[in-house]
C-alpha cells in the first residue's frame, strides 16, 4: 500500500479545494431546487455522471482507479448508504430552509464528529482543537438566535443530516487508511453502490417516471440546462475533494472547512436566492465561528507541520 503523502501543503490544498467547491454546490442545488423540486432524482443524476466519468476515464487511461472489487464493495455499502442519505436531507431541507440557517444547522457536524471519534476510541484530540471546535459551535448558535423564520420540517431534515454527514465522513476516514483506497476509488464505488439505492427512492417517493417528463420539458430552458449540467459538474468535483481531504487530512478537518466555507456561504446567502434580514446576532455568531475555524486552522496546521518529521524519521528507520 502506498504511503499517503502527508505534506502540509497538500492538506492545505485539499482543504481549501474542498472548501470552495462545497461553497458553490449548495447556491448551485439551491437554485436548481428552485426550478426542479425533484431532489432525489438530481442526486441520481449526480451519482450516475460520477460514475460514468470515472469508469470511461480507467478504460481510456486518464486515472489509476482499479476495478470494482466485491469484498471492498461490501465494505464501503455503509458508506454510500450514510452518504446518500445525508444529501437526500440535505437537498430536501433547502426547499424549506434559506441557505444562511441551512448553512448554521450544517456547523454542528464538527461536534457530532467529536462525539463519534469519543466513542469509536479514536485519539482525543488536543485541548486547543476541542476549544476550537466548541467556539465554532457557540459561534453558530449565535447566529442561529438571529433568524425569525422557521420552517420545523425543514430544520428536522437538516439536522437529520448532519448525523448521517457524521457517520459517513468517520467511515470514509476509516476506509481510506485501512483499505488504502484512492479518492477517486472511494468516489466510484460511492457512486457505484449509490445507484440501486437512489433508483429504489425515486419510485418509493414517487418522483419517478413524473420527475424525468419535467425534466425534460424544462431541459428547453437554455438557463436550467445550464445551471443543471454545472450542478452535475460540480456534484463530481465536490464528491473528489471531500474525499481527498478526509483520507489527507480527517473527517473533523472536513467538517471544519465545510464550517470556513459556510462564513462566505451565509454572507452571500444574506442577498442571493432568497435573503434574510441581517441582526446582531447573525454578525456576532460569524464572527465567533470565524475566530474557532481560524483557530483550529492553524493548530491542525501546526499539529501536521510537527508530526511530518517524525513520520519522515520513521520510514528511513523501516529503509535501514
Amino acid at each position: 500500500m502506498e504511503i499517503m503523502d502527508t505534506s502540509p501543503y497538500l492538506s492545505l490544498f485539499s482543504a481549501f479545494s474542498y472548501g470552495i467547491a462545497s461553497m458553490a454546490m449548495v447556491f448551485i442545488n439551491k437554485a436548481v431546487i428552485m426550478q426542479y423540486a425533484h431532489s432525489m432524482t438530481l442526486l441520481t443524476l449526480q451519482q450516475i455522471a460520477t460514475a460514468l466519468l470515472i469508469h470511461f476515464g480507467r478504460v481510456m487511461g486518464y486515472t489509476k482507479a482499479r476495478e470494482l472489487n466485491a469484498e471492498t464493495a461490501k465494505r464501503l455499502f455503509p458508506v454510500s448508504l450514510f452518504y446518500n442519505a445525508n444529501v437526500g436531507f440535505a437537498l430536501a431541507s433547502l426547499k424549506g430552509v434559506n441557505i444562511p440557517m441551512y448553512i448554521a444547522i450544517k456547523r454542528l457536524t464538527p461536534l457530532a464528529v467529536l462525539v463519534a471519534g469519543f466513542f469509536t476510541g479514536k485519539a482525543r484530540p488536543t485541548t486547543q482543537v476541542k476549544l476550537s471546535v466548541i467556539l465554532t459551535a457557540a459561534g453558530v448558535l449565535i447566529a442561529a438566535l438571529g433568524d425569525f423564520s422557521f420552517d420545523l420540517f425543514g430544520y428536522s431534515l437538516a439536522f437529520i443530516s448532519v448525523f448521517f454527514q457524521t457517520m459517513y465522513l468517520v467511515l470514509v476516514e476509516k476506509s481510506g487508511a485501512e483499505d488504502g483506497l484512492s479518492s477517486i476509488e472511494i468516489m466510484f464505488y460511492n457512486s457505484f453502490l449509490s445507484l440501486p439505492f437512489l433508483l429504489f427512492l425515486i419510485i418509493a417517493t414517487g418522483e419517478f417516471p413524473n420527475s424525468l417528463s419535467i425534466l425534460f420539458a424544462q431541459s428547453s430552458s437554455i438557463s436550467f440546462l445550464a445551471i443543471l449540467i454545472l450542478s452535475l459538474m460540480m456534484g463530481i468535483v465536490l464528491n473528489y475533494t471531500m474525499f481527498l481531504c478526509t483520507i489527507v487530512n480527517s473527517a473533523l478537518t472536513t467538517t471544519i472547512v465545510g464550517v470556513l466555507k459556510g462564513v462566505g456561504s451565509t454572507t452571500l446567502g444574506f442577498v442571493m436566492l432568497g435573503g434574510v434580514e441581517v441582526h446582531a446576532l447573525n454578525v456576532t455568531g460569524l464572527v465567533v465561528n470565524t475566530a474557532g475555524g481560524v483557530w483550529y486552522s492553524l493548530a491542525k496546521y501546526q499539529q501536521k507541520k510537527s508530526k511530518l518529521p517524525k513520520i519522515m524519521s520513521d520510514i528511513e528507520g523501516h529503509r535501514k
